[in-house]
C-alpha cells in the first residue's frame, strides 16, 4: 500500500470545490436566454382531468406559454415506464399502468402534474400558475394497499383489476409447507416496513436546451446514471434520437436511489424547449421532492419461521403486500422481487423458503429503490423474525444466530442467489466484543437503578451488490444490462483520464478511482482526472446504484489499466531492448527488473504519442476502452450491535452505543467508506425512530415539510463504533464487495430489536417514536 494507493486514508480530491462553494450542479447551470418552469400539480389524490383553462395565464407579464398533456400527447411523447418485466406466478405480464409526464384524462396522486408555465422569471411561472384553472371531478381514494386489495377499492388503472400490478412467488412451496408442519417451533410475526422520502440534499432539477440550427437536444439534470436516462428518452418515450440528445450530470447533490430514474420534469424541460424555443429550467423546492421523487419501503408482511428441536431453521414462508404508488417508476417491480426474495436467506443456512408478494397501486407517490432497496426490507424482517425466536425459545439471540450461520462456501439458497465467501462469525464476534455483550446485565441493572429500561439488540445482515451479470439479470426480466464500463487515457506528458460510466454523486469516486491508478502505475493522485457524467465525453454506462461503482466500475476501469499496462510495457521493452517479461512499472517509473535501466512514465507515454519508434505494427497513442460483467453479484454482511435506555415515562429512546462490523471484502479508502457507513447507518436510525410518510384518507400528504417529516439530527446519534472483517470477493479482480448502503440496511432491525428488548414488548413498529415506546411499555404492566 502506498501513500496515495489502494488501502490510504487519502482525503476526498473533490472535497475542496464542495466545501468553498465552488460545486457545479444543475440548478447553477445559466445559458443565453434561459426561462423558468414551473409545474401546475394537482391538489387531488384522484380526479378526472375535464378541461384546463390557461388564457389567462398566458396573458400575464412574463409568461412564455403554458403547456398542457394534450400537447405533449400531440407531439408523440410517450408514456413513463417500468424497466424490468415481472410476470405473475399465473404467467400472466405485470399491469403497468399509463403514466403520462403531463397526465391528460386523470391525476392519479396528489402532485401529479398535469401543464406546466414557462416564464422569464420563476415567480412570474408560479403567479401564472395560479391563474390556470384546472377543472376536476373528483373520485374515490385509496392510500393502504392492504385496503387497495380489497373488493370494491376504488380502481386506480384499468389494466390492474383489484389494484393487483402482480401476485409473484420465489422459492418451494411445498417444501417449506412440509418444514412447518414438522417444525417444532414456528415464530410468527407481522412486520411493517415504514414508507420513506429520499431527501437528498440536492433537490432534483432539469434544464432542456433545444438547438434548432443542429436539430439537438441537451439536458442538464440531478442523475445517477445520465446514459441510462438518455436511453429511455429516446427509445421509449420519443424526446429526442439518442445521437442528437446529450445528458449532463454535473455535481449531484446525493441521490440514494431517489435519481436513479427518468421523471416527467426532464421530459418535460426538453419538450418544452422545442415547443417554446428557448431554454426551460426546473428546480424542484422541497415540498414538490416530498410530493413527487420516488419513496422507499413501505411493505406489510406475515412470516413463519419454522426449528427444529435443536433451534435449526428448516423453513421460512413470506407473504408480502407492496405498495408501489399510482405509477410503476423505472425500477420499482425489482425491488419487492428480486432484490429483496432473494435475499430472504440472509446469513443463514435455510433448506426450504418461499415467499409470495403481491404491489399494488394506491393514491400516492410512485416507490422504487431507496437506499438498499429491498435489501433493507428483506434485512428487517428476518432480523425481527430472529430476535423474535430466540425470545420464545428462552436463548441467546448471538447463539440462535451463530447456530444457523452459513460456514461453507459457495453456498447455493433456496432463492437462486450463490454466495460466494463470507465469514459471518468473524463479523459478530467482532461486533460482540466491540459492544462488550457479556457485560450487558451489569450496565442493564445501573440503568434501572435510576429508573431507565436498557436494552440490547442485533441483526446479522447481507446484500446483493454489483447485480449482475447481465444475461442473467436479463432472464429475470431487466430491461437493460448491468455491466460497465471505463476508457483510460494516458496524454502525451503522462497525465491520466478516466473516463467511467460510473457516477458519483457523493461517494468520493474522484479519489477513490485515481487512487487505483496511483496504485497501480505509481503516478500521484494530482496527475490523474476522473471524467463522468457527460453521455458526450463518456463511452455508454450504466450509472451508480446498488454499490456497484467498486464492484463494477473500477473493475472495468482495471481491464482497461491492463491493457494500457500491456502496451506501455511494449514500448518500454522497445525503447531499453529489454525483454517484456521483464518490465515492471513502480513508483511513476517503468523499469528493467535487477538493473538499472529505467524510464518515467512521462517519456513512455510522450514516446507513445511521437510515435518515432515503437514497436513494429504498433499503432500510435496510449488509450484503451473496458467493458466488465460481473460473473456473480457481491455479498457485504456484518453484524451490527445496539444500546439503548428508554425513559418509561416519556418513552424517549437514546442510543447509548453503536456497534458496526462489516465486511466489504477488499476497501480502497477506509476513510471513505467509513463516512458511507456511519452515513448510512444515520439514515436507517432515521427510518427506526424518526421517519415515515404520512397521507390521510383523501390522499393529502401530511409529512411535506421538515416540519411534519422528521429527520434525524446530530443528537439523534451517538459516536459510531466501525470495524472491518475481509473476505475478498471472488467474483471480480479488486476482491470488492461494495459498502453504499450497509449501513441503511443493518441499522433499524438492531435499533427495534434493542428497544423491544428494553421495554419487554416485541410488538413495536418503525418508526419507534416517543409515542409509541410509551405506549408500548405501558402495555406490558
Amino acid at each position: 500500500m502506498g501513500v496515495e494507493g489502494i488501502g490510504a486514508r487519502v482525503a476526498r480530491k473533490e472535497d475542496k470545490r464542495f466545501l468553498t462553494g465552488k460545486g457545479r450542479y444543475t440548478d447553477d447551470m445559466v445559458v443565453p436566454g434561459m426561462k423558468f418552469a414551473y409545474f401546475i400539480r394537482s391538489p387531488h389524490a384522484h380526479a378526472k382531468i375535464k378541461g384546463i383553462d390557461a388564457a389567462s395565464a398566458k396573458a400575464m407579464p412574463g409568461v412564455i406559454d403554458v403547456l398542457d398533456g394534450k400537447q405533449l400527447l400531440a407531439d408523440g411523447i410517450g408514456n413513463l415506464i417500468c424497466g424490468w418485466m415481472i410476470h405473475s406466478k399465473d404467467g400472466s405480464p405485470m399491469k403497468m399502468g399509463a403514466w403520462r409526464p403531463l397526465a391528460t384524462e386523470a391525476v392519479r396522486y396528489v402532485g401529479d402534474a398535469v401543464a406546466v408555465v414557462v416564464a422569464d422569471s420563476l415567480a412570474e411561472a408560479r403567479d401564472a400558475a395560479e391563474a390556470v384553472v384546472v377543472d376536476y371531478e373528483e373520485l374515490p381514494v385509496v392510500v393502504e394497499a392492504v385496503e387497495a386489495l380489497k373488493s370494491g377499492a376504488p380502481q386506480i388503472h384499468p389494466e390492474a383489476q383489484n389494484n393487483l400490478i402482480f401476485d409473484w412467488e420465489l422459492g418451494d412451496g411445498a417444501a417449506t409447507d412440509k418444514a412447518l408442519s414438522a417444525a417444532a417451533h414456528i415464530t410468527e410475526i407481522e412486520i411493517h416496513n415504514n414508507r420513506l422520502s429520499p431527501n437528498a440534499m440536492e433537490p432534483r432539477a432539469a434544464l432542456g436546451i433545444y438547438d434548432a440550427a443542429e436539430d439537438h437536444y441537451t439536458c442538464y439534470t440531478t442523475s445517477q446514471n445520465p446514459h441510462v436516462a438518455r436511453l429511455v428518452m429516446s427509445a421509449f418515450y420519443n424526446v429526442a434520437p439518442e445521437n442528437k440528445l446529450r445528458v449532463i450530470a454535473p455535481d449531484v447533490g446525493g441521490g440514494f436511489g431517489s435519481k436513479i430514474y427518468i421523471y416527467p420534469e426532464e421530459i418535460v424541460c426538453l419538450w418544452a424547449s422545442k415547443k417554446t424555443g428557448v431554454p426551460v429550467k426546473w428546480n424542484s423546492d422541497r415540498t414538490e421532492a416530498f410530493l413527487t421523487d420516488a419513496h422507499g419501503r413501505d411493505h406489510v408482511s406475515t412470516v413463519k419461521m419454522a426449528f427444529d428441536s435443536d433451534h435449526r431453521i428448516i423453513g421460512l414462508k413470506v407473504d408480502t403486500i407492496c405498495n408501489l404508488g399510482a405509477y410503476m417508476s423505472l425500477f420499482s417491480s425489482a425491488v419487492p422481487t428480486y432484490l429483496y426474495a432473494t435475499l430472504l436467506s440472509g446469513q443463514y443456512d435455510i433448506p426450504a423458503i418461499h415467499a409470495n408478494v403481491r404491489t399494488v397501486y394506491t393514491n400516492t407517490a410512485p416507490v422504487d429503490a431507496y437506499r438498499g432497496a429491498g435489501r433493507p426490507e428483506a434485512t428487517y424482517l428476518l432480523e425481527r423474525t430472529m430476535e423474535t425466536a430466540a425470545r420464545e425459545l428462552g436463548i441467546s439471540p448471538a447463539e440462535l444466530r451463530r447456530k444457523n450461520f452459513i460456514r461453507s462456501f459457495p453456498h447455493q439458497t433456496p432463492v437462486i442467489m450463490n454466495y460466494d465467501a463470507g465469514d459471518y462469525e468473524a463479523s459478530l464476534n467482532a461486533a460482540m466484543q466491540a459492544a462488550d455483550w457479556n457485560g450487558f446485565a451489569a450496565r442493564k441493572a445501573e440503568a434501572a437503578s435510576r429508573g431507565l429500561k436498557r436494552g440490547l439488540g442485533m441483526s446479522c445482515y447481507i446484500e446483493a451488490c454489483g447485480i449482475a451479470p447481465s444475461q442473467a439479470v436479463g432472464s429475470l426480466g431487466a430491461g437493460v444490462g448491468l455491466w460497465e464500463s471505463a476508457e483510460v487515457r494516458v496524454n502525451a506528458v503522462g497525465t491520466i483520464e478516466v473516463l467511467t460510466g460510473s457516477h458519483s454523486h457523493g461517494q468520493g469516486h474522484e479519489t477513490t478511482f485515481a487512487q487505483l491508478i496511483s496504485d497501480r502505475l505509481g503516478v500521484p493522485l494530482d496527475s490523474v482526472s476522473i471524467v463522468h457524467g457527460d453521455t458526450d465525453k463518456v463511452q455508454m454506462g450504466m450509472g451508480t446504484y446498488g454499490s456497484r461503482s467498486g464492484a463494477v466500475g473500477m473493475s472495468a476501469v482495471v481491464k482497461a489499466l491492463d491493457k494500457v499496462e500491456a502496451k506501455a510495457k511494449k514500448i518500454a521493452a522497445h525503447l531499453m531492448e529489454a525483454d517484456e517479461g521483464d518490465i515492471v512499472i513502480e513508483n511513476g517509473e517503468v523499469k528493467v527488473a535487477g538493473t538499472d535501466k529505467s524510464l518515467p512514465w512521462f517519456q513512455v507515454a510522450l514516446a507513445a504519442y511521437t510515435a518515432h519508434n515503437l514497436p513494429g505494427g504498433m499503432e500510435p497513442g496510449l488509450k484503451e476502452t473496458a467493458f466488465y460483467d460481473p460473473s456473480n453479484f457481491t455479498f457485504p454482511a456484518g453484524c451490527y450491535i445496539c444500546e439503548v435506555e428508554v425513559d418509561p415515562e416519556t418513552g424517549k429512546t437514546e442510543i447509548i452505543q453503536f456497534v458496526a462490523a462489516d465486511d466489504f471484502g477488499n476497501i480502497i479508502n477506509p476513510m471513505i467508506v467509513e463516512g458511507q457507513v456511519h452515513g448510512g447507518i444515520a439514515q436507517g436510525i432515521g427510518q427506526a425512530l424518526l421517519e415515515a410518510v404520512h397521507y390521510d384518507e383523501n390522499g393529502q400528504l401530511l409529512t411535506a415539510s421538515f416540519m411534519d417529516y422528521a429527520m434525524p439530527r446530530a443528537d439523534d446519534l451517538p459516536s459510531f463504533k466501525v470495524s472491518h472483517q475481509v473476505t475478498p470477493s471472488p467474483s471480480n479482480p479488486l476482491g470488492i464487495k461494495g459498502c453504499g448502503e450497509a449501513g441503511a440496511i443493518g441499522s433499524p432491525p438492531a435499533l427495534i430489536n434493542a428497544i423491544t428488548d428494553a421495554i419487554g414488548n416485541n410488538m413495536l413498529t418503525m418508526p419507534a417514536t416517543p409515542q409509541k415506546v410509551w405506549m408500548a411499555a405501558r402495555a406490558v404492566h
